[in-house]
């Protein structure tokens, strides 16, 4: 039995050493701690010694969404706890004189935006540290929402940011079901109870309904850019709110941005705006993640953009027998 598993762990042994003999390939066994707090990493910095100021970059990136990202045997993390933990990390250090929020998304929810704005509000009253947004390649609608809430806002020469307004998606299959022989049979409380689900076409009444509910958002979000962007009045904002991105040339020419430049260049204002001479800049991430510079993805599991399109089912086709739901059909998240 010895002898066997000698043998069986020379030839595994053996065939990785093949392995990693092809091109550029290894094989790395690290020790990380077990547990999951937040590790800062240092990235950047001036080259003096006894310097504690620090400038923190945190990650906005991807779908925008209150709960966790999942992919293909994979699950992430939720952007929203992730980005309110890092945030109060930065609000606990001291030493953390200024944020910058490293900025690459085309948007999300409703909620998920507001409730990332709202603590960054939070966050800049309590603690009075300024933040600088920086956008590298989106920094769309629910993104540029939370942009807003920043002191100041750049924007690398190759992005797009704007977006500005809301939008609700549904489909109706009601069509293919009668096609099919299919008819839903539903019982509810009240007539609306089952507004915009996809076994019947949107009825005008519903139609009114949802457009109110869009309207009253949208008021919202030009709201937070008014109080953002204090040199754009309503009526020129209204202009430039029609769902439509911006180039970052055109979007400082329209003043929804401060500046054209580079991550570098957000951290260098955002220690201006700190009163900084020299500083450190630092990182948030889980404790096996490897961050090699300032353009590091600092949150675990991170999946990019994703897909901008995600279809998933609703839980209650995914449920497999009826269910007695309290749930408004169409999950927007």
């Amino acid at each position: 039995m010895v002898t066997r598993r000698i043998r069986w762990c020379v030839g595994l042994s053996i065939s990785l050493i093949a392995l990693t003999g092809c091109g550029h390939m290894g094989l790395q066994v690290a020790l990380v701690p077990t547990h999951q707090r937040l590790t800062e990493t240092q990235i950047q910095g001036d080259r003096f010694l006894f310097i504690t100021d620090k400038i923190a970059i945190i990650d906005v990136d991807g779908i925008l969404v209150n709960k966790q990202k999942q992919g293909l045997m994979r699950v992430g993390e939720n952007p929203v706890s992730l980005f309110i933990e890092k945030l109060d990390k930065a609000a606990w250090d001291e030493s953390v004189k200024a944020v910058v929020l490293r900025i690459n998304s085309p948007g999300g929810t409703v909620a998920a935006s507001d409730i990332m704005y709202h603590h960054l509000r939070q966050f800049k009253k309590q603690t009075g540290k300024p933040v600088i947004a920086c956008v590298l390649g989106l920094g769309c609608s629910g993104a540029y929402y939370l942009a807003c809430g920043c002191d100041g806002i750049v924007a690398q020469p190759s992005s797009v940011t704007g977006s500005i307004g809301t939008i609700m998606q549904t489909f109706s299959v009601a069509g293919t079901m009668e096609k099919i022989g299919l008819k839903a049979v539903t019982i509810k409380s009240g007539r609306m109870k089952d507004m915009a689900s996809p076994l019947h076409d949107l009825s005008d009444e519903e139609r009114d309904v949802l457009q109110e509910i869009i309207d009253r958002f949208y008021q919202q979000f030009l709201d937070v850019v008014e109080g953002g962007r204090t040199t754009i009045d309503r009526q020129k904002l209204q202009e430039l709110a029609d769902g439509r991105v911006f180039t970052a040339e055109q979007a400082l020419q329209e003043e929804l941005i401060d500046r054209i430049g580079y991550l570098d260049d957000g951290i260098e204002w955002a220690k201006e705006m700190a009163g900084m001479k020299r500083g450190r800049v630092v990182i948030y991430h889980r404790a096996s993640d490897y961050k090699p510079n300032a353009y590091g993805l600092a949150s675990a599991g991170s999946d990019g953009l994703g897909p901008l399109i995600n279809v998933d089912l609703p839980d209650w086709l995914n449920g497999g027998s009826a269910q007695f739901l309290y749930l408004w059909q169409p999950a927007v998240e």
